[in-house]
């Protein structure tokens, strides 16, 4: 079975579950969107392979395939969707913000402003964190339905990878330091 299969040639794509809409419908710009999401995050685990933040990232790129399913799913199949694996669930949203709060409580939150950029790792998960919000402001437009948990994931989403990004830097910041100040071999 090849990837390529023409159908999209004609400007349309399949949703799940069935149905087919224009490549340049609300619904595949947003999906599209989560897909950048997922593929920044994938650029900040490769910054952090091996790390414990490597399968925490892992995870998260996971969330967004449920993201992702519920977003391509036409309203009136929206109830074939399975919670946590189709359809965001509120315990998704709800991990989210626990760690969220676990990382406020480490004393993660900076005093000032940041800019972006004191480390690679902390750099891209702040590029991930930028393209999960324009992906929540395209859920927002897309209005997903009563009960649906994409927009409060992404936001959750958001936060976390701020939170994460910030954590990085000092973890980048704390290793730079013991190298500066390690006593250097006399020749």
């Amino acid at each position: 079975m090849s990837i390529s299969t023409k159908r999209g040639d004609d400007g349309t794509t399949g949703l799940l579950h069935g149905g087919r809409v224009r490549k340049d419908s609300a619904r595949i710009e947003t999906t599209g969107v989560i897909d950048e999401a997922q593929a920044a995050l994938g650029l900040a685990r490769a910054e952090v392979r091996g790390s414990r933040l490597d399968d925490e990232l892992a995870g998260l790129e996971r969330g967004l395939w449920v993201v992702m399913a519920e977003v391509a799913t036409a309203p009136r199949n929206r109830r074939r969707l399975v919670a946590g694996a189709t359809l965001v669930s509120e315990e998704m949203v709800d991990a989210l913000e626990r760690r969220v709060h676990e990382l406020e409580a480490s004393g993660t939150m900076p005093s000032e402003f940041v800019v972006p950029g004191q480390s690679r790792a902390s750099a891209a998960l702040d590029l991930a964190r930028t393209v999960v919000r324009r992906a929540e402001r395209k859920g927002v437009a897309l209005s997903m339905g009563d009960g649906s948990q994409v927009v409060p994931y992404l936001n959750r989403l958001s936060d976390l990878c701020w939170l994460l990004a910030r954590s990085s830097e000092q973890e980048h910041l704390t290793a730079r330091a013991v190298r500066v100040k390690a006593p250097r071999a006399e020749a």
